[in-house]
């Protein structure tokens, strides 16, 4: 649920189909993965898991395997 949750939203954001979005989907294979997208990524995660992350977790989320990993570690669902 939050795997499929999260590829959603990274497909909206960066404008790619989900099935494009794997473990190692990352600014360096996704060309629309701009620092502007990745803020607006790190929001929308942020309302959408009603969570919040701190300047260090935000420059370490940059691939879908990472994101997976810190809204796991801060999802109370």
């Amino acid at each position: 649920m939050i795997e499929q949750k999260i590829k959603s939203i990274m497909s909206k954001i960066l404008k790619i189909p989900e099935t494009k979005i794997h473990a190692e989907s990352s600014p360096d294979n996704i060309e629309t993965w701009d620092s502007l997208k990745h803020i607006n990524l790190v929001l929308a995660l942020e309302q959408s898991f009603d969570i919040t992350f701190d300047e260090e977790e935000i420059f370490q989320l940059i691939s879908y395997e990472m994101i997976l990993a810190r809204v796991n570690a801060k999802s109370v669902i």
